[in-house]
């Protein structure tokens, strides 16, 4: 029974986790709107895949990442360093690109799709974090072992939880895509914007909380 509970928080833990407006959601939203439906569910279902690793490698690091701050310190600079990078190329890909007209909607270039979900969700790192402190949770918490299957499942449910947040924001900009023009105009610099509060909020949280 508690192992069921624990399946169930993590899913929905990893669906609340992606709802906010971030990198991955809002790729995947751009590319829905210019592409097709088909294309954003293949790039959700490339980007849940490394949601799956990310959380098993999460569990496996949990215990030894809390009791060495350097390798939690590590990790969250190179997260910040990622964040500005990614804020540079969305701003200047907002200024210096024209705004293009939409683009014919095809179902030929799915695997694309599906390898740009995996790369933007690799550049993305913040679910380790995520999922370190909720492993953590439930293991001190629930007394919850962490088994070889116990990790495949957790990470299931984990990976199951981000392709359905995902998804919700495929179906939701479908239906304002009359407004496709306004959004890619201003998408580049809102992902600019929103990866400049994250890193302040990265750069806070070296400085301040380790």
């Amino acid at each position: 029974m508690i192992q069921a509970q624990v399946y169930i928080a993590t899913f929905f833990a990893a669906l609340l986790g992606v709802i906010p407006p971030g990198l991955i959601n809002m790729s995947v939203a751009k590319t829905c709107l210019k592409k097709g439906k088909q294309q954003g569910v293949f790039m959700a279902l490339g980007a849940s895949i490394v949601v799956l690793l990310q959380a098993i490698v999460a569990v496996l690091l949990s215990s030894y990442i809390f009791n060495h701050p350097y390798v939690k310190s590590m990790l969250m600079r190179t997260g910040l360093v990622i964040l500005f990078i990614l804020m540079l190329y969305f701003f200047f890909t907002a200024k210096f690109k024209k705004a293009d007209k939409v683009e014919v909607k095809s179902n030929s270039k799915s695997f694309t799709s599906f390898l740009n979900g995996i790369g933007i969700a690799v550049l993305n790192i913040f679910p380790i974090p995520y999922f370190v402190v909720l492993s953590t949770v439930f293991g001190s918490e629930f007394q919850f072992k962490f088994t070889a299957l116990s990790i495949f499942l957790f990470s299931l449910c984990a990976a199951l939880g981000t392709f359905v947040s995902l998804y919700l924001y495929v179906v939701f900009f479908l239906r304002i895509e009359h407004k496709v023009k306004t959004f890619k105009q201003y998408s580049n610099y809102f992902m600019a914007a929103l990866m400049l509060v994250l890193a302040c909020v990265t750069l806070w949280r070296i400085y301040y909380k380790t």
